[in-house]
């Protein structure tokens, strides 16, 4: 008699996790709602390391589907194509299936065809174009255009095959499985913001915040993350830099080195915007820091005071100490915004090796290529 084994869970096979906390880490006054999730993954066989990431499945916003619908004078009934070629209902296929956010070029194209108004959307298919098209497509939605050229109609499989799949987001883990290997928490900002006179709201996030309830399971995976895990050495000591909700994967460290009693020490730069209302984790990390198990804890809220104040100016501050660290074969960990923080980052650890290392520019940055090199300079920026 064979027995049955049920498939490992995955990406193509997510895990059916139960939301057993949302909870807002940001006080009322807070310009943010940045939130703490819980979600079940007993009995799932899921495995995770502090460091990875959950892949979550969302779902579009209801309301906004049933405008496309409404504007593109479909039911919700129509059979249409997903993505892997099943036939399913139209409102399904826009709820779980095609991402209706931002435009594609196709889906542009398309209009420019059938609307004479339009037929520059056609060119800015080329790279040369490429500066028109991000300009137009800031805070735009599939149903911008689609209201801007009012005369324009698809067939309910032509209008889909316009549109990209949608994607699943990934968010850094925020706890150790070494204390919570039944669960998996997440520290996650709601994206919403008005443009061209309409509210815009993240996918994932705003499902996450307001759409998930207890009775709904979230699709979710594990995202490997080789690349950002703790030394194999518990004795090294690490610098963690990370504003903002950079700070999930460096709680999950401090967990984990906390249950296995590494004796490597631990220095943690957070910031944002204000103390009073965005000090995610405040009471855990000041905790953590009178017990020892979080050795050094600097702040920086940028907006507490007339100047702004980050992350990369607190490294300078303690550029003699920093330097020390990493003489001492510290490794160096950088989570969260890619386009700007992770760069000032960077500049701001060049700077430190330059002034309490004595180097020239080109010796502190020699100094980083053997630290990447090494891979004692780690980063999850996105």
């Amino acid at each position: 008699m064979s027995s049955c084994i049920t498939p490992p869970y995955s990406r193509k096979n997510p895990f059916p996790g139960l939301l057993r906390t949302n909870r807002r880490l940001t006080a009322s006054g807070s310009a943010k709602d940045t939130r703490h999730y819980e979600v079940s993954i007993a009995g799932s066989g899921l495995l995770y390391e502090a460091g990875d990431s959950l892949g979550v499945f969302p779902q579009n916003d209801p309301l906004l589907v049933e405008e496309i619908l409404a504007r593109l004078r479909f039911d919700g009934h129509e059979l249409v194509s997903n993505p892997s070629g099943d036939m399913i209902p139209m409102r399904e296929a826009l709820l779980r299936h095609y991402a209706i956010t931002e435009p594609s070029k196709q889906f542009l194209a398309a209009i420019g065809e059938k609307d004479p108004a339009a037929s520059h959307f056609s060119a800015w298919s080329a790279p040369e174009s490429k500066e028109h098209l991000e300009t137009y497509l800031w805070g735009r939605e599939v149903i911008d255009p689609l209201l801007e050229h009012p005369e324009v109609h698809f067939t309910p499989e032509e209008f889909v095959k316009l549109l990209r799949k949608l994607q699943p987001r990934l968010y850094s883990i925020a706890s150790s499985p070494k204390m919570y290997p039944e669960e998996i928490h997440l520290t996650v900002a709601t994206v919403a913001y008005e443009a061209l006179g309409r509210q815009r709201l993240g996918v994932c996030s705003t499902f996450l915040a307001s759409r998930v309830t207890e009775d709904i399971p979230v699709s979710i995976f594990i995202h490997s993350a080789k690349h950002f895990r703790l030394p194999e050495d518990p004795s090294r000591h690490i610098i963690m830099i990370g504003p903002g909700t950079g700070i999930a994967p460096f709680r999950a460290f401090l967990q984990d080195r906390k249950a296995t009693g590494a004796p490597g020490k631990h220095w943690l730069f957070f910031g944002d915007q204000r103390r009073d209302t965005d000090f995610l984790y405040r009471e855990e990390l000041e905790s953590m820091h009178k017990e020892g198990t979080l050795h050094r804890l600097h702040t920086a809220f940028s907006r507490d005071q007339q100047d702004k104040i980050y992350v990369q100016h607190r490294m300078l501050e303690e550029a003699q100490e920093l330097y020390s660290w990493l003489e001492e074969g510290a490794y160096f960990y950088v989570c969260g915004d890619a386009s700007r923080m992770a760069k000032d980052v960077e500049h701001a650890l060049l700077k430190t090796i330059e002034l309490a290392g004595g180097k020239s520019p080109e010796d502190a940055a020699a100094y980083i290529d053997a630290m990447k090199k090494e891979k004692r300079y780690r980063k999850d920026v996105y």
